[in-house]
């Protein structure tokens, strides 16, 4: 059975069009392109969200339509930009939400293990909705690989929207430099949508690039981020430096 998340042909109008692309276990793959491209809808049609029109989404060389909720949830979790609960829970049990597809014998572990991995563990008390942007996106995320946790590690495809929106600089670095180290196992894909061109290069393994809901380019940072190609599917002027300490280019806008 083939160990990977594949879309052929892919269509959701007006959004997207005949997008083809492979998702494989340890990679970090970054969504980029300009605003109103498509990648938050791609993103929900590759978790079954949305249904395409045409073409079709294949997990293990099983449509989505053709999983069960619950067994689809235990290998496939998302972190959307914005989760707003309707009830006032502690942190740790919006986290233990993650556990619902499993048994839940252990989820009080897999709880603690994840809160320490993620740096939860001092919200762990707090109300859910008493806390900044940024901490409640550290929960979600934790509440997400919870979701993936099998055998003390995260294993299977773990999607997320603009995940470093509202961290600060140490916690981007932080989210990012984990979820590079959990994918260096070789047991868990991320796929994450992201704006920070900057951020996509240093930590990505590849890049896809979405301009009106096609993919227009992709590949690794060294190749995607090139000036002609960002001047011409985000119509900003860029210049390309590379990064003082990682054989990575970034991206400045030209004055």
């Amino acid at each position: 059975m083939a160990n990977h998340l594949q879309a052929l042909n892919l269509c959701y109008s007006p959004v997207l069009r005949d997008i083809n692309l492979s998702l494989e276990p340890g990679e970090l793959v970054a969504l980029i392109g300009p605003n109103g491209a498509g990648k938050s809808t791609l993103l929900r049609v590759l978790t079954g969200y949305l249904s395409p029109d045409n073409g079709q989404c294949l997990l293990h060389g099983k449509s989505l339509c053709e999983w069960s909720a619950q067994a689809l949830s235990r290998h496939r979790a998302v972190m959307r930009q914005q989760s707003q609960l309707g009830f006032d829970w502690p942190v740790d049990a919006v986290i233990a939400m993650g556990r619902a597809p499993w048994e839940q014998a252990d989820s009080r572990r897999v709880v603690k293990q994840v809160m320490d991995l993620t740096g939860c563990a001092p919200l762990s008390a707090r109300k859910y909705n008493t806390l900044s942007g940024g901490e409640q996106q550290r929960v979600q995320l934790a509440r997400a690989l919870a979701q993936l946790w099998v055998k003390d590690a995260p294993q299977g495809w773990l999607f997320l929207d603009e995940p470093t929106s509202a961290l600060d600089l140490y916690h981007q670095q932080h989210l990012l430099r984990l979820l590079k180290q959990l994918t260096a196992t070789g047991q868990l894909h991320v796929c994450a949508v992201l704006h920070d061109l900057n951020l996509a290069a240093l930590w990505a393994d590849k890049l896809l690039l979405l301009h009106q809901g096609e993919i227009v380019a992709q590949g690794s940072p060294q190749q995607v981020l090139q000036a002609d190609t960002l001047r011409r599917w985000y119509g900003a002027e860029v210049h390309i430096g590379q990064h003082p300490g990682s054989p990575t280019p970034q991206v400045f806008l030209a004055p």
